[in-house]
């Protein structure tokens, strides 16, 4: 079983840890290595285990494992994402940033062009 959004394989075959266990580590191992990036938008529980054909139950224990070790945070109707290392203005600031990420990439703006944009922003504020 694969996801195609968060690039997750579980392996079924006996002996495997348990699916929810897999989920755990390799959501984690992605955020730590920053394949995905703190603010990144997770699928619902219900969303991913349909798209991996599993239980919502093991879903949703993987992700209450992920939010005991701070990995991700559920945002109440907003959804769950990934947790910011540091602290509320950490992850305050990396959210802002996801968010502005996904609004460039909407607008159709290159990464160069969106980066221009957010380093005259900076430059504006804090001077230099």
């Amino acid at each position: 079983m694969t996801s195609t959004n968060l690039k997750l394989a579980l392996d079924g075959s006996a002996g495997a840890a348990a699916p929810y266990e897999q989920l755990r580590a390799q959501i984690s191992g992605q955020a730590r290595s920053g394949r995905l990036p703190a603010g990144f938008k997770l699928p619902t529980v219900r969303g991913l285990a349909e798209e991996l054909g599993l239980a919502a139950n093991t879903v949703a224990k993987a992700y209450r494992a992920l939010e005991a070790d701070g990995v991700i945070e559920t945002r109440g109707r907003n959804g769950t994402f990934i947790a910011a290392e540091g602290g509320t203005a950490d992850r305050e600031a990396a959210t802002a940033a996801q968010a502005y990420a996904e609004r460039a990439h909407r607008l159709g703006l290159t990464r160069e062009a969106a980066e221009a944009a957010a380093a005259a922003a900076l430059r504006a504020r804090y001077g230099g």
